[in-house]
């Protein structure tokens, strides 16, 4: 099977341009919330644009995910730093990383951590994985087989590993970033629709164009630039971020706004899957990130149509007989954007309680 980029690359509508640290400096100064999680979202993307040059729309998703708690595949071939953007967003946050690279051989127990028979208790001794940290980096997550891959469904979604009969909470902030290369079909496993679902995001860097990479070759001169930068906030600032994200208003309007896509996705007839109520919850809450980041405490439905496509995308399983008409999952977002008519938010009535 060809991999053709149109299928996994986001739409132009995902590029066009957000204005991340809001329009309205009034409006921040009179909303302290907001406004320290607009400083730290702009610390965090300045940063990590030292590593990742020319992807400012992908970094603002992946910060989008770990402010709302959730979590981001990236999705690509090979080379074009997917690896790098989890890294240096774990040194941008100073957050703990770890990194499992993912096999065929890899064991459940790899990544969770496992009991071992200690001879000078005579008991058995809880030895945690990897996957106690705060950003976990499930490389190549495709490589390895469903068993592995279904130790990480636990914990993306409760924050909670249980073994031998014993549940340990993780620590926040907690984030899996995964990596797959979607042109790699020997020796790979598919993620299941039931693992895809978890992940708030699914994104793809893309190649960069011939100024960005340029400018990547000159900075690679006298070394990487992942081994110069230094944490610019800290876990404690993320969990303040995710605290001050969940007070983001979401006016009724938007709610129905926001379901109306979500029930279209279900109804339509291109599409076999459509999404499930946890990706209603996933489009509301990066709506209220992506809001926060932008400086607002409030939604707008500008905000759901810049986020919906990272967020939607890889929820959604089109039919056999449409995917031989090339309809892509993202050209029936569009779709549905075009038909659902937008509703009319005012500031007055956005932020009123």
């Amino acid at each position: 099977m060809q991999f053709d980029s149109k299928t996994y690359l986001p739409p132009p509508n995902l590029n066009s341009d957000l204005v991340p640290f809001g329009s309205s400096a009034d409006q921040i100064k009179e909303n302290v919330p907001m406004q320290n999680v607009t400083q730290t979202a702009k610390k965090i993307i300045g940063n990590v644009e030292k590593v990742i040059i020319g992807k400012r729309q992908e970094i603002i998703m992946a910060l989008v995910a770990q402010f709302c708690e959730g979590h981001a595949l990236l999705e690509d071939v090979p080379g074009v730093a997917k690896t790098m953007l989890a890294r240096s967003l774990a040194v941008s946050t100073g957050c703990d990383f770890n990194r499992v690279q993912c096999t065929p051989d890899l064991l459940p127990g790899d990544i969770t951590g496992a009991s071992i028979f200690s001879p000078k208790t005579a008991e058995f001794e809880f030895r945690p994985g990897p996957i106690f940290t705060q950003i976990l980096l499930a490389d190549e997550i495709n490589r390895t087989t469903p068993r592995t891959q279904a130790a990480l469904l636990e914990a993306m979604a409760e924050r909670k590993v249980t073994l031998d009969g014993t549940t340990h909470d993780l620590g926040a902030p907690f984030m899996v970033i995964a990596t797959q290369n979607p042109v790699d079909h020997e020796g790979t496993f598919s993620l299941p629709e039931a693992q895809l679902d978890r992940f708030m995001v699914r994104l793809s860097l893309g190649y960069p164009n011939p100024e960005d990479e340029d400018r990547m070759l000159a900075n690679l001169q006298l070394g990487h630039p992942i081994d110069s930068i230094e944490p610019v906030v800290n876990a404690q600032d993320i969990v303040d971020c995710q605290n001050a994200v969940r007070e983001v208003h979401v006016d009724s309007k938007v709610r129905s706004y926001i379901l109306a896509i979500v029930h279209a996705t279900r109804k339509h007839d291109d599409i076999s899957l459509g999404a499930s109520p946890r990706g209603s919850i996933a489009l509301f809450r990066a709506s209220q990130a992506l809001a926060a980041i932008r400086g607002h405490d409030f939604v707008m439905p500008d905000d759901v149509k810049k986020i919906i496509y990272a967020v939607m995308a890889h929820r959604l399983i089109v039919k056999p007989e449409s995917r031989l008409r090339k309809i892509t999952p993202q050209a029936v977002l569009k779709e549905i954007l075009n038909d659902i008519p937008v509703p009319t938010i005012t500031q007055k009535k956005a932020v009123a309680t």
